[in-house]
């Protein structure tokens, strides 16, 4: 595995072609994780894609859901490759590689977690030690209730003030014939919401 920081090499460009971006995308356990490998093609047509996924997330997707292209890291791996003082720490490396960083989806409970501080995985440990100068996007995905709740609005305030940007859910019509609010965007809407602040950056 090669996490090693690319920032301080030159951007190099081929052709007068601009190499890829690199973008860590990232799942939480949330339904909408059956969308992350429509997620991850997406972007990795346009930029250099590196995976996490939490535990909880792997009830709804498996290995089979990424394209061949793409390395997936694991809770697992966070420790397994650290055998003394100084080894590389995952966390950090993933940290130093990526210019952008997409949570989609967003659970509750990761919300929760980011928003206080707290780091008990390889996607929270991420989040903790993340270089707020770079972007960070999340794609919240909850029931109804759970969006509705006072929690919520204080944990979405939190994580502004840090300079994390939300990428609002969407209403759709759940099982029960009811109007939901709270379904992750489309994969299509938050990569091109990506692409875009990307490229009027980079202009």
């Amino acid at each position: 595995m090669d996490c090693s920081d690319p920032a301080s090499k030159k951007a190099k460009s081929v052709a007068g072609i601009r190499r890829k971006p690199r973008v860590l995308l990232a799942a939480c356990g949330s339904v909408a994780a059956v969308k992350f490998g429509h997620v991850c093609r997406s972007f990795a047509e346009w930029a250099d894609v590196r995976a996490v996924v939490t535990k909880s997330s792997l009830r709804f997707i498996s290995e089979q859901t990424f394209p061949k292209e793409i390395h997936v890291f694991w809770d697992d791996n966070e420790w397994n490759t650290w055998k003394r003082i100084g080894d590389r720490v995952v966390h950090i490396e993933l940290i130093r590689w990526a210019e952008i960083m997409v949570i989609a989806p967003l659970s509750a409970n990761t919300l929760g977690k980011i928003a206080g501080g707290l780091c008990d995985n390889l996607l929270t440990c991420i989040v903790r030690a993340w270089d707020y100068s770079k972007p960070l996007f999340v794609a919240p995905s909850m029931n109804s209730i759970m969006w509705k709740n006072p929690f919520t609005e204080r944990h979405c305030i939190a994580i502004d003030e840090l300079g994390i940007s939300l990428i609002p859910p969407v209403s759709h019509r759940g099982a029960n014939g009811d109007t939901e609010h709270g379904a992750m965007a489309e994969p299509s809407t938050i990569y091109s919401t990506v692409r875009l602040f990307y490229e009027l950056k980079m202009q």
